[in-house]
């Protein structure tokens, strides 16, 4: 294990966080802004994203390429509520199998936030507005989430790419408020 990947991974997800934390702070999360990821610096997480650490994408990717799954994703998404991953559960119809439960408004923006910080810290200088919307468009087909989950989401990262972040991110604290979609 490189002593640079310890410091680059650290650097990595600090950024990601801090950007994460800027973009809750402007829609007013406070909380969730001072407590997003924290697991990423947990043993579990940290360490396999240091032995994985690329610098250009998620070092689960990586730890799943070799091993067929990742540990620290599985560990990851358990913690955090962002993600819509955490809100996969059977259905209470037994034909159903499982099912993406509804998000509460305050984690799809904190989920549009990590999408943003995620976007920006892998894509560096060749980030638009529209790389997120790019990113979840190649992944969407192979998703479990609830529908009206998708649908927001899906809005605010069209909005994101057509109108900006400022109007994106107003339009999302009038969700909060509301506390609904």
């Amino acid at each position: 294990m490189k002593c640079s990947n310890i410091w680059n991974h650290f650097k990595t997800i600090t950024e990601h966080k801090l950007l994460v934390m800027g973009g809750c702070f402007k829609v007013g999360l406070f909380k969730q802004g001072l407590l997003h990821d924290l697991s990423k610096y947990s043993p579990e997480e940290f360490w396999i994203g240091v032995h994985f650490f690329q610098g250009t994408r998620s070092p689960n990717a990586a730890e799943r390429e070799k091993y067929g799954f990742s540990k620290a994703w599985l560990h990851h998404k358990g913690r955090n509520k962002h993600h819509f991953e955490y809100w996969i559960d059977f259905s209470l119809d037994k034909s159903k199998g499982l099912v993406g439960h509804k998000m509460p408004v305050n984690y799809v923006v904190e989920m549009m936030m990590d999408r943003i910080a995620a976007c920006k810290v892998y894509k560096g200088k060749e980030y638009t507005d529209r790389s997120p919307l790019e990113y979840y468009q190649r992944e969407k087909d192979f998703i479990v989430i609830h529908p009206e989950t998708r649908r927001l989401l899906e809005k605010l990262l069209i909005m994101l790419s057509e109108k900006g972040e400022r109007r994106t991110f107003q339009v999302m604290q009038k969700l909060l408020k509301k506390k609904s979609y």
